[in-house]
């Protein structure tokens, strides 16, 4: 019975992949947080291991009698401190107990955000340049050389949607609801995943056998990209009153100033108004992994969960 240990357990993904890892069965669970206790009562087999990833002396034997480490906790927001300590520094003093403990696979859930501002259509991680633009996705950089210099995997999602989401869904909701009208470029393609699709890739490539991998870095997204035009028409659906598609058609330019009239941070229309699209074949294909539901069918069963969660928004 493999041991598997999970980093922020308690958090969005890693709480999807714990979830996905029960479903599993013949898996020896142990779950890392540094505050909440992860969802769920605790099953035979499974145990909770409290450590802070800012507090490298908390870290000692945590990876103690792991196989495999599912690294799935990231600082998001708040000062470029706090993202250098938990994301850089705490990642790489995490490696350096797996690597006491003799964990045999190491798999890192980064972001696609590393490679900041850009068009990417049907973009592979081997052709292109990381050029993060901001302290956390900056951070995350540096986790992904500790992993990789360790030996492990990385997993590049870019948009992922499900429950527990706190900022995909309701960020376009906050946008959509600032707009009077819709935006040049909402015909730009987008890549997805549903956090239940993505807890499967991490799980996978944690257990899949050393000859399987063809690569240390893979996008996981759906392979069919979404255009944003459909994106927002199914957040709009629910998020309640949102921008007409007939009202008027703005230019970014016009977008970006009346977001800032409104406070609202206006780096999310460059997502929206180019092309973010990434190859994501490689890591279904090597892990002999099915594709869920594409995003309609998909956004149809998460529906009624995001439409309680944004009531507040």
């Amino acid at each position: 019975m493999p041991t598997i240990m999970i980093t922020g357990a308690a958090g969005f993904i890693g709480g999807h992949v714990a979830r996905e890892a029960e479903r599993r069965g013949g898996l020896s669970l142990r779950l890392m947080s540094h505050r909440r206790p992860p969802a769920g009562a605790a099953l035979p087999g499974q145990r909770t291991v409290r450590a802070d990833l800012s507090d490298p002396g908390s870290l000692r034997g945590v990876c103690e009698g792991a196989d495999v480490l599912l690294h799935c906790a990231s600082r998001i927001g708040g000062t470029p401190e706090a993202n250098e300590a938990v994301n850089a520094r705490g990642t790489a003093a995490l490696m350096a107990e797996a690597r006491r403990a003799g964990v045999s696979r190491v798999v890192y859930l980064s972001t696609a955000s590393v490679y900041g501002r850009g068009a990417f259509r049907a973009a592979r991680p081997e052709d292109l340049v990381r050029n993060p633009g901001s302290p956390t996705s900056g951070s995350r950089a540096h986790a992904e050389d500790a992993v990789l210099a360790a030996g492990g995997v990385v997993l590049r999602p870019h948009l992922v949607l499900g429950d527990g989401d706190r900022w995909v869904v309701p960020g376009l909701a906050r946008i959509l609801r600032a707009l009077p009208g819709t935006v040049e470029g909402w015909t730009a393609r987008t890549s997805v995943i549903t956090a239940h699709d993505l807890a499967r890739l991490l799980l996978g490539a944690g257990l899949a056998p050393a000859g399987d991998l063809t690569a240390s870095v893979y996008h996981a997204a759906h392979p069919v990209p979404v255009t944003v035009r459909t994106l927002l028409g199914a957040v709009a659906a629910v998020a309640g009153p949102a921008a007409d598609p007939a009202a008027e058609d703005l230019t970014a330019v016009r977008a970006r100033e009346l977001l800032a009239a409104r406070g609202i941070p206006a780096r999310g229309l460059d997502m929206l108004t180019s092309d973010h699209w990434f190859d994501s074949d490689p890591v279904w294909r090597d892990l002999r992994c099915t594709p869920g539901p594409d995003f309609e069918a998909a956004f149809k069963e998460l529906a009624d969960g995001y439409r309680r969660a944004l009531l507040d928004i």
